[in-house]
C-alpha cells in the first residue's frame, strides 16, 4: 500500500550555504584572491534558486509482494517516487542492515528490489525499509514501509524413496498392484477365457503351444495402481533449540530452525518425493480444526500442500484430542512431532491398531546445553521421559525417524531403506 508523507521542509542547507558563499567572499576580498570569492557565488546563487523552486510531489513509497513466492525467501519490490536523491535503510530482525544512497528524478521513480533469505517457514514479517528524499534544499521527513507478514513456504530435500503402504488403490498408477488388470508387469501367459481382451492375446506363444490354433493364449498382467499417504502434522508446539524460549518468556532466534520449521522441512520433503513418483498424499494439521487435505497428486496439489504446511502453527495451549483424526484406511500415516508428551504415542498406538501403518518422524531439532540449574534439571526429566516414549514406540515396532540438523542426511537414508524394506515385502512373487 502506498503511503503520503507530509509536506517538505528546510532540510537546513540553506543557512550553511549562506555561510559558506559569506565567507568565502569576505576571504576572498580580504586575500585579494578573486578565485576565492568566486567559489562562493554558486552556494549563494544555488540558495537562492533553491529557496525560489518549490519542491515537487510528495515522497510516496509502496510495497508489492513477489509474484512467485520461493521457498525459504522473502521477496519485494518497494517503488519510491519523489524528490532527486532518496537515502533507504532496509533492516529486519536478525539482519544487519542496509543502506544505500539512489537517484529516484523521473516520471516513473525508482523500484528497489528486497531479497530476505529465511530460516524459518511459515508466517514471518518481512524487511522495513525507512526512506529519506532530499531535492535541492529541501529535505523530506522518513517515511517507512514494509515489516508486513508473510507467508514463507517451506522447502525440500529430494529422498531416493519414502515408504509407501503394502494395499495400494485405484486402477492406474506407477506401482504394480496385486490384482490382476491393464498394466505392464507380466503375470503369466494363460488359456484365452471369457472376459478376456482380444488384444492380450499372444500369438507367438499360442503359434508354439497350439500350432493349429486350437487354444488361443493371452499375456495376463498385474494391475498398475497407486499408493496414498496421509501427512499429520503435530503443530500443537513449536520449540526451538533455546530450552529458555519453551517458556514463552524470550523470544526465538530468526535464524535457527525450530521443531515447527523441521516438520514443515520433513514433510515438504516426503511429499515431493511421493507426487514426483505419481502417488497421493494428504495433509492433517493437528493444531486446527479445519478440514484435512485429501490425497491428491500432481503439482498443483503439492503447492496447496505446501501451502497447507506453512500455514501450520500452535493454536492456544497444547490439548490431547478425544480422537484420533479419521485417515482412509489403505493410507501410510507420516507423524511429524517432537513427541514431548503422550498424545502423539497414543494417536500411534490407536491408529495401528485399526491398521494402519506409521512412520513416526522426530522433528525435535538439537537442544543446546542448558546452565541454568533448575532449568537443567526440568529438560533432562523431559528428556527422560520422551526418550522413554521412544524406546516403547520402537519396541512396538514403529520405526522413528529423526529428522535433526545434525542428523538430516541419515533420516533420508532411514527412509530409503524403510522404502526398500517395504518394497521387498510387498513383493509377493
Amino acid at each position: 500500500m502506498a503511503r503520503g508523507g507530509p509536506a517538505w521542509r528546510d532540510g537546513g542547507l540553506h543557512d550553511a550555504a549562506v555561510v559558506a558563499g559569506v565567507v568565502l567572499l569576505i576571504a576572498g576580498l580580504l586575500f585579494g584572491r578573486a578565485d576565492v570569492a568566486l567559489l562562493g557565488v554558486p552556494a549563494l546563487l544555488a540558495t537562492v534558486l533553491g529557496r525560489t523552486r518549490p519542491p515537487g510531489e510528495r515522497l510516496t513509497l509502496a510495497e508489492e509482494a513477489a509474484v512467485g513466492e520461493a521457498a525459504g525467501v522473502i521477496e519485494s519490490t518497494v517503488q519510491v517516487r519523489g524528490g532527486e536523491l532518496v537515502h533507504a535503510r532496509a533492516s529486519a530482525a536478525g539482519h544487519r542492515p542496509t543502506e544505500f544512497v539512489a537517484r529516484t528524478a523521473g516520471e516513473g521513480g525508482r523500484s528497489f528490489r528486497l531479497r530476505l533469505a529465511s530460516v524459518r517457514t511459515g508466517p514471518q514479517e518481512t524487511a522495513v525499509v525507512d526512506v529519506r528524499a532530499y531535492e535541492g534544499v529541501w529535505e523530506h521527513d522518513p517515511l517507512a514501509v514494509g515489516g508486513a507478514r508473510r507467508l514463507v513456504l517451506p522447502s525440500s530435500m529430494r529422498l531416493g524413496g519414502v515408504p509407501v503402504p503394502r494395499s495400494l488403490r485405484g486402477v492406474t498408477g506407477p506401482r504394480v498392484s496385486r490384482r490382476f488388470g491393464d498394466g505392464n508387469e507380466l503375470r503369466d501367459v494363460h488359456p484365452f477365457q471369457p472376459g478376456d481382451r482380444l488384444r492380450r492375446i499372444d500369438w507367438r506363444a499360442t503359434a508354439r503351444r497350439s500350432p493349429d490354433l486350437a487354444t488361443l493364449y493371452v499375456r495376463r498382467t498385474f494391475a498398475d495402481a497407486e499408493a496414498a499417504v496421509m501427512l499429520v502434522v503435530d503443530s500443537r508446539d513449536d520449540v526451538g533449540p533455546d530450552v529458555r524460549t519453551w517458556r514463552g518468556y524470550s523470544e526465538q532466534r530468526v535464524d535457527e530452525a525450530t521443531s515447527l520449521d523441521l516438520a514443515r522441512h520433513a514433510a515438504a520433503s516426503v511429499a515431493r518425493a511421493l507426487v514426483e513418483h505419481g502417488d497421493r498424499v494428504g495433509l492433517i494439521d493437528m493444531a486446527r480444526e479445519s478440514r484435512p487435505v485429501p490425497p491428491a497428486t500432481g503439482r498443483r496439489h503439492l503447492r496447496r500442500v505446501l501451502h497447507g504446511l506453512a500455514l501450520a502453527h500452535p493454536v492456544g495451549q497444547p490439548s490431547a484430542r478425544v480422537r484420533p483424526p479419521q485417515v482412509p484406511g489403505d493410507t501410510l500415516v507420516y507423524l511429524f512431532s517432537t513427541v514431548l508428551d503422550d498424545a502423539a504415542a497414543q494417536l500411534v498406538r490407536t491408529w495401528r491398531s485399526l491398521g494402519h501403518q506409521v512412520v513416526v518422524v522426530d522433528t525435535l531439532p538439537d537442544v543446546r546445553p542448558v546452565t541454568e540449574p533448575h532449568l537443567a534439571i526440568a529438560w533432562r526429566i523431559v528428556r527422560m521421559e520422551r526418550q522413554m516414549r521412544l524406546d516403547r514406540l520402537a519396541r512396538e515396532g514403529v520405526p522413528i525417524v529423526s529428522w535433526a540438523g545434525s542428523g538430516r542426511l541419515r533420516s533420508a537414508a532411514s527412509l530409503e531403506a524403510l522404502a526398500r524394506v517395504a518394497a521387498r515385502k510387498r513383493d509377493w512373487r
